[in-house]
């Protein structure tokens, strides 16, 4: 029995910690800045963000249904085995959700999402601005949920490794053996 995540694993975990912190820390950036090209800009780069977080959430999700994770700790008690499940399935789910809510918001809103300038992905929505403004309340409060579980996510592993001094931790670092 292995205790550690696959190299892929543990490099596709943290290309998207990485992701989503730059790319949460550019939506709160950008929300407020007034309407000029350099907003139009970041906006852009936001929703290419958005769609290669898609994708590598999708890559996560193939990689662990043909690489099954390392066991939990025996001595970890049931209810926080249970609550690490719950919280990685949201985790997962919020990860497809968010940068789904932004795309149906910028269809709702009638703005095209090109994927690096390049290439046009279709709008899922025809263009309802009472839509698209309710969208945008969903996708930020989809990520208001992520960022609190992301947080408690650190928390609990920060916590089995100085308090429990258990592996939990350590086997999804990179470089460690």
């Amino acid at each position: 029995m292995t205790t550690r995540y696959t190299r892929t694993a543990i490099g596709l975990h943290w290309l998207m910690a990485a992701g989503l912190i730059g790319t949460f820390s550019l939506g709160v950036y950008m929300h407020e800045l007034p309407f000029s090209p350099t907003k139009l800009q970041l906006y852009s780069w936001h929703k290419w963000a958005g769609v290669t977080l898609f994708s590598l959430a999708l890559a996560r999700l193939a990689w662990r249904a043909g690489h099954r994770p390392p066991e939990l700790p025996a001595t970890m008690p049931r209810y926080m085995r249970h609550g690490a499940a719950l919280v990685h399935g949201a985790l997962y789910l919020l990860m497809l959700a968010i940068p789904l809510s932004g795309w149906l918001m910028s269809s709702a809103k009638g703005v095209t999402t090109v994927w690096f300038g390049v290439l046009p992905l279709p709008d899922l929505l025809s263009k309802d601005k009472e839509l698209g403004d309710l969208l945008q309340e969903v996708h930020e409060s989809l990520n208001l949920g992520l960022l609190a579980l992301v947080i408690a996510h650190a928390v609990a592993a920060l916590k089995h490794h100085f308090i429990d001094r258990d592996d939990i931790l350590v086997r999804i670092l990179p470089g460690q053996r």
